[in-house]
């Protein structure tokens, strides 16, 4: 499609969406109200700047339906965000919903060369998390076989893909690491199965851990990106080009701005990623603040497709440290790690207090084969990488070795910060 088709169409949709919350949902008629807006306002797709942002906070104050734009009786499905922080962010779909999602989850699973003669294993978690149920419903969309073994097992997992001949995966590229190591140690070839790609997301990652999956398991490793409150996965994909996901466009608006002061920034500068849905029935949301830092790109794609490219997620402004006033993402450390190629892709920033001054001490785990060499080479590598994030996040930092497997493998989203601030008050 077109941009100036694209951007009729989105048009029309953002003003069909903006007159139904304010007709159905009370929190944004009283918030585009206060703005001294009316449905009416919304004459341009530049008019969206006019719209409130809604935040996290927003869904768990209103908990659980309370920005339900349809009744209970079109709801045919709930969601919600694990809610380590209070109350989860509940969502619900409408029939119509759960058959645009799988319409964009097939979309991307064809981004990554699917079709129906594949065989799918989807390792997300199913459950109230949206990544495994909403990529299991684009599989079948799609035509293909679905393998629905959601998240853990390792050693099944890796049975079943050599058994049922796995030809996509689906899971967080943390796991796709681990599923890696795990099978090497097994004595899997990869280069044997028939298993040619992989569908990762729902934590930022480098491009550095892409070579490293990809080298791993020999396939094709692309990211998927989404959030529970917009829809959950399939928001954005990356084609083969590999050179940023593709957003959905005919279902999203997508926006960057500061995050400090709100303000829209042009394309091609970094910020917070914004998006507008418009066509969901069940909670349409407006303007809502992923919190996730990104930068998009609107120049055609190599592949031919014409929807807006967003930059692969570096971090989020809510998971961002800031140690001695300068901000740090722990996948600007990954980076780094993994540009030397001597350690394993799994590390830990321990951030700890001394006095009035924050501490970072990043844990990087070596190889086996690292293990076994002498101290000095220890001295030398410590110094280089210390050297080199020092270049790039501008502190100084202190790096532990560990012994190889010594730091917790994730069957889920990865942990990576141990904040011993918060521990001591």
């Amino acid at each position: 499609m077109s941009r100036d088709r694209l951007a009729e169409l989105q048009l029309e949709r953002l003003q069909k969406t903006v007159k139904k919350v304010y007709q159905s949902v009370p929190f944004y008629k009283n918030a585009l109200k206060a703005r001294g807006i009316e449905p009416g306002d919304i004459k341009s797709l530049d008019d969206i700047k006019k719209l409130p942002f809604t935040y996290k906070q927003d869904l768990r104050d209103n908990y659980p339906y309370g920005l339900f734009a349809a009744p209970m009786d079109k709801i045919i499905r709930l969601h919600a965000s694990s809610g380590t922080t209070g109350k989860p962010s509940v969502v619900g779909y409408t029939k119509q919903d759960i058959s645009n999602w799988a319409d964009m989850i097939a979309r991307c699973l064809v981004m990554a060369g699917g079709g129906k003669n594949d065989v799918v294993q989807v390792a997300y978690g199913y459950g109230l998390f949206t990544g495994g149920l909403g990529a299991h419903y684009g599989v079948e969309r799609l035509g293909a076989a679905v393998v629905p073994i959601s998240g853990g097992n390792t050693a099944r997992q890796l049975m079943l893909m050599k058994d049922f001949g796995t030809t996509i995966l689906a899971c967080t590229p943390s796991y796709a690491l681990f599923l890696a190591e795990e099978g090497i140690n097994a004595g899997i070839d990869f280069k044997k199965l028939p298993i040619r790609a992989g569908v990762f997301g729902a934590e930022p990652w480098t491009e550095n851990m892409r070579k490293q999956i990809e080298a791993k398991m020999d396939i094709t490793a692309l990211d998927i990106y989404g959030l529970s409150e917009v829809m959950g996965p399939g928001v954005s994909m990356e084609c083969m080009a590999k050179n940023g996901s593709h957003i959905n466009e005919d279902h999203f608006i997508a926006e960057v701005i500061d995050p400090d002061t709100g303000e829209v920034l042009p394309y091609g500068q970094q910020g917070e990623l914004v998006l507008t849905t418009i066509t969901k029935e069940g909670i349409p949301l407006l303007r809502y603040r992923t919190r996730d830092i990104s930068t998009l790109h609107p120049e055609v794609c190599a592949c031919g497709r014409t929807h807006v490219r967003m930059k692969r997620v570096t971090g989020r402004t809510d998971d961002m440290l800031i140690i001695r006033g300068v901000n740090v993402f722990p996948s600007q450390v990954e980076s780094v790690l993994l540009e030397f190629g001597e350690t394993e892709p799994h590390y830990l920033l321990v951030v700890d207090r001394k006095g009035d001054l924050d501490d970072l001490e990043i844990w990087v785990e070596l190889s086996e084969k690292m293990f076994s060499d002498e101290v000095k080479h220890f001295e030398t590598l410590e110094a280089k990488i210390r050297h080199r994030i020092l270049s790039v996040l501008n502190i100084n930092v202190k790096i532990k070795f560990v012994e190889p497997r010594t730091i917790p493998r994730s069957e889920g989203k990865a942990k990576r910060v141990m904040d011993r601030r918060e521990l001591k008050g």
